[in-house]
C-alpha cells in the first residue's frame, strides 16, 4: 500500500512539475493532425503521458540545435502514440534523447561474405540503440514541407525500435507473452513482409514506406509508423497486418 502511494504521489508530481501549457499543446496537436484526430480522451491521456515521458527523459542538443518546450513536446507527444495503451514502462531501458537540426551523416561498414570490409557513409534522420541514447533530427519531424497524410513519422519509427528491442534485439517481433504468441506473430509478419517486397520490387505504390523491405525489423517500424498515421489506409491495404498491430497496441 505504501509503495502504490509513494508511486501516485510522485506521478503527481511529476505531472505538476512537467505540466503542458494548452496554448503548447494545442500547437502540437496543430502541427501534426493525426493526433489531433484522436478522441478527446485519447488525446487527455496521450497529454498525460506526455508529462510523464518530458519527466523521465533527458534532451541534448547538439551543434547548437536548442530544444525549446516546442521540440522537447513534440517528441513526447508522438513518441507516447504507440504506448497510448500499453504504458511508458515500454520506454524504460534509456533517459537520453540527442536533437540534431538537420540529418547526420554516419559513417557505416560490413563484411560481406568473402570477408571485404566494405565502409561507406548514411544519412540519418533518427537512430535507436538499446540502452540509448535515441537520436533525432528536428528536420526531419518538425512537419514543414510534409503533405497531411504523408506516411512517414521518425519519431514513432524510431520509438517503434524501441518497442522491438524491449527483447534485447530488433528483429521485428516485440516482446509477446509467449513463445506460441510468438511463433503466431511470425507467421503473419514474415507472410506480409513477403508479400510487400514482391510488391516493391514490382515497382508498385505502396502506402508503407518501401524502406521496409530492407529488413524485418524496419518493415516492423514503417508499419507502426502507417499504422498511426494512416489506419485506415493501412486496414484497407493490409488488413492482416493492421490486425496484428491493432491486436499488439491494443488499438482498434
Amino acid at each position: 500500500m505504501i509503495s502504490r502511494l509513494w508511486a501516485r504521489w510522485r506521478e503527481s508530481r511529476a505531472l505538476e512539475r512537467h505540466a503542458i501549457p494548452d496554448p503548447l499543446w494545442e500547437l502540437t496537436l496543430l502541427r501534426y493532425p493525426f493526433l489531433a484526430r484522436r478522441s478527446a480522451e485519447d488525446q487527455a491521456e496521450l497529454r498525460r503521458l506526455s508529462s510523464l515521458f518530458l519527466a523521465s527523459k533527458e534532451f541534448h542538443g547538439v551543434g547548437g540545435f536548442v530544444v525549446t518546450d516546442e521540440v522537447a513536446l513534440a517528441v513526447a507527444a508522438q513518441a507516447c502514440l504507440p504506448v497510448l495503451r500499453l504504458g511508458l514502462a515500454w520506454y524504460e531501458g534509456f533517459v537520453g534523447i540527442v536533437m540534431h537540426a538537420d540529418e547526420v551523416v554516419a559513417q557505416r561498414e560490413f563484411v560481406d561474405e568473402d570477408g571485404v570490409v566494405h565502409q561507406y557513409e548514411e544519412e540519418l534522420a533518427g537512430e535507436a540503440m538499446e540502452g540509448g541514447p535515441l537520436m533525432l533530427s528536428w528536420s526531419a519531424m518538425d512537419g514543414d514541407g510534409l503533405e497531411e497524410d504523408t506516411v512517414f513519422n521518425v519519431v514513432i519509427h524510431e520509438f517503434a525500435h524501441i518497442i522491438d528491442m524491449r527483447d534485447g534485439i530488433a528483429d521485428g517481433v516485440p516482446p509477446l507473452a509467449s513463445g506460441a504468441a510468438r511463433a503466431a506473430w511470425l507467421t503473419v509478419i514474415e507472410a506480409e513482409w513477403q508479400d510487400f517486397c514482391e510488391r516493391v520490387d514490382a515497382g508498385k505504390d505502396t502506402l508503407i514506406d518501401p524502406y521496409g523491405a530492407e529488413a524485418l525489423e524496419e518493415f516492423f517500424a514503417v508499419s507502426v509508423e502507417a499504422f498511426f498515421i494512416a489506419p485506415e489506409a493501412m486496414k484497407k491495404e493490409q488488413p492482416a497486418l493492421y490486425r496484428l498491430l491493432s491486436d499488439f497496441f491494443r488499438q482498434g
